[in-house]
Formats: structure tokens, C-alpha cells, sequence
């Protein structure tokens, strides 16, 4: 190897320690739930033991163990703020950690690997917070989360809708006329079909578009970009091939954040999940209560019940506070002629797509 060479794999093997560094901060924060107090001197004497223990040729012990009191005072000190942690699906950089800090750039962004575990972690109590998307202007419902909704006893306490503009990432030594295939989320890729069609690249699903670009950073496959966000660029040391690679520039997708505990207090926007006895005229009856009263629709969405073939959960967000008194008695009327009926939350309606939190401080502090 050449001096060259030899940086760039030092240059790799600290991206490695940072990256690592961080998710062990995390794990010190997700622990500190589970346990009565933050300093545990068995614990640390045992964490000691094994690291020094970890030591050989040119790294002696002790450099190992002032290397670990330093990471150990850091998570100590990350303990006792006593953070509040908002999981999101995906590594960092994903759409879904752009979303959390725009809703609350105070809190703590914690990676999940699935939409499954932001939802049992927020009702577990290991997170405060959960953010997962629920509708894409380009792609539509995030059938997945929806499903979820229908079975979870969480709240949506907020709302966050962002603009995507994805980008053609690839390692800075890939020549983009050697690009064969691009790796992302399956929603990613839906919402770049045209671009993706022109340049004749094979489209690859992968489970998140950071993680496709954290895959691409650490496997380096040949002939391969990815589709991701600029911050996925900085985070992963890849080269923007192109920005605004979306089908259409104002491609957005809206969050709703969770919480074990409803928002406090008076929310303007209402979210509710139902179903409706076959009878004729029944969607139609219900939708009649809004219009009577004069209360706007936003959303409606059916989804099929995953435990009931041929039944149908309908998603209806409208404008207006459950503390209203005409809002009260449609909630009423629906109880009464719904099977199933479930208010998912009313919580503030944002003013339009968003870059960066706002309002989000007070929003926090309004949770139960």
C-alpha cells in the first residue's frame, strides 16, 4: 500500500469509530430507561475488564482505559440531561430524521430498524416519541404504518409534512457513466420511476434510503449508486451525481409524530380511525355529518383489515378541536353507527410544508 492508500483506510477506520461511538451513546441513552440511577460502579468495573482485556499489540491497556473513562464520563453526562428520544425508522440522514428534527430539533433522533419497533418501543416506553410517514404526494399511503395505526393504543400529538428531494448519490471514485443500478427505499424509488426509466439503471429495493447509502459506503459494490437525501451525502462521504431527482419537484411526505400520552392542549386538527357495518349508504351518511356542520375533510383513506377479509378501516383527519361542541357530537354520531371507532389524536394543524421545527418546543411540552 502507498501513503495514499493508507490514508484513505485510516480515513475509513474513522468514519467506523465515530459511527460506532454514536450508537453506543445511543444504547447509554435507551439503557438509562431501564435502569434506577446512572452511575453503576459494578457495571463500569465490568465494561473496564473487558475492554482492557480487549487490548493487544501496539494498543497497551491503559490507553484502552483512558480511552473508556473518557466515553463512559460522556455517557454519564448524556444520562443525566435525561433526554427525550423520538425513534425513527431507518439510519441517520433518513427522511424520517429530517422530519423529527423538524418537529423537534431538541430531541434526541434514535434509529429504528422497522416501522413495527418505533410503534412498540414508543408503547413500551423505551422512546417518548415515534415519527413514521404516513402519505406521500407522489406514491400515496404508507400502507404499512396505517396498518399499524389500526392496531396501535398511541396517540398522534403532532404533524410534520417536509419536502423530499432526493438525490443520485455514489462513492467520489465511481464514474457515473459506469452506473448500473441504484439502490433505495421502495417509495424512494417509486417517486424518481421517470429518472430511474431515462438513465436505464435497475432499481434495487433496500429497507431505507440511508441505510442504502450506509450500505454504500461500507460494502463499496461496483457500478452502483443510491437515491437518498443530501444529508445522506455529508453523513456517508458520497458524491451528489445529481440533485432533484424526483419526478416532480413538489414531491412532499407528511409525518405524524406518537405518543403514549394525548396532547394537552386544545389541538385544532383531528385524526380517527372507524369501521362501518355493510349496509348501503353508511360511508355516505357519515361523510353527510361533516358537510351538515361544515367541517373540513383533509384526509380519508380505506385500508383492508388484515384480520377481517372484505372489511374495510377508513383514516379520516378533518379541521377542528375534540373540545368543540359541533365536532363532539359528529364524533358521537360516528361512535354510535361505526363497529370499530378509535380518536387517534387532536393535536395543531401546521401551517404548510416545512423545513425545520417551529412551534415544536411548546407542542413538547403540551404532552401529557
Amino acid at each position: 500500500m502507498d501513503l495514499e492508500e493508507i490514508r484513505k483506510s485510516i480515513d475509513g477506520i474513522d468514519y467506523e469509530i465515530v459511527k460506532l461511538l454514536n450508537r453506543r451513546l445511543e444504547c447509554a441513552l435507551r439503557v438509562r430507561r431501564l435502569k434506577s440511577g446512572v452511575v453503576e460502579p459494578a457495571r463500569e468495573k465490568e465494561v473496564f475488564e473487558h475492554v482492557r482485556s480487549y487490548s493487544h499489540n501496539v494498543t497497551e491497556p491503559e490507553f484502552t482505559e483512558r480511552l473508556y473513562t473518557t466515553i463512559i464520563g460522556e455517557s454519564r453526562r448524556i444520562q443525566e440531561i435525561e433526554l427525550r428520544l423520538m425513534g425513527f425508522q431507518g439510519e441517520h440522514g433518513a427522511y424520517s430524521e429530517m422530519a423529527a428534527h423538524a418537529w423537534a430539533p431538541t430531541l434526541a433522533s434514535i434509529p429504528c430498524v422497522s416501522f413495527h419497533d418505533v410503534f412498540r418501543e414508543v408503547e413500551t416506553g423505551q422512546l417518548d416519541f415515534g415519527i413514521v410517514p404516513v402519505e406521500n404526494s407522489l406514491e400515496g399511503a404508507i400502507t404499512e404504518v396505517n396498518d399499524l395505526l389500526i392496531e396501535t393504543k398511541l396517540c398522534i400529538v403532532g404533524e410534520a409534512t417536509i419536502p423530499v428531494h432526493h438525490c443520485l448519490l455514489a462513492l467520489p471514485e465511481q464514474d457515473y457513466r459506469d452506473l448500473r443500478a441504484v439502490y433505495s427505499h421502495p417509495q424512494a424509488l417509486g417517486q424518481c420511476r421517470n429518472f430511474i426509466s431515462r438513465h436505464k439503471l435497475e432499481a434495487r429495493p433496500f429497507y431505507d434510503t440511508a441505510g442504502a447509502a450506509a450500505m454504500l459506503r461500507e460494502q463499496r459494490p461496483a457500478a452502483t449508486g443510491v437515491i437518498a437525501s443530501r444529508l445522506c451525502a455529508e453523513l456517508y462521504n458520497l458524491e451528489i451525481l445529481k440533485e432533484d431527482v424526483e419526478d416532480h419537484p413538489s414531491n412532499t411526505t407528511r409525518f405524524v409524530v406518537l405518543s403514549r400520552e394525548t396532547f394537552a392542549e386544545h389541538g385544532n386538527k383531528c385524526s380517527l380511525v372507524f369501521t362501518l357495518p355493510h349496509r348501503a349508504g353508511e360511508l355516505f351518511a357519515m361523510l353527510k355529518l361533516f358537510s351538515d356542520r361544515q367541517i373540513n375533510i383533509t384526509r380519508i383513506e380505506s385500508r383492508p383489515l388484515r384480520n377481517d377479509p372484505g372489511r374495510y378501516a377508513f383514516f379520516l383527519d378533518f379541521e377542528g378541536s375534540d373540545r368543540d361542541e359541533g365536532v363532539i357530537q359528529v364524533l358521537d354520531a360516528i361512535r354510535t353507527r361505526a363497529d370499530m371507532f378509535r380518536l387517534l389524536g387532536c393535536y395543531p394543524r401546521e401551517s404548510g410544508v416545512t423545513g425545520q421545527g417551529s412551534r415544536v418546543k411548546e407542542n413538547q411540552e403540551n404532552i401529557q
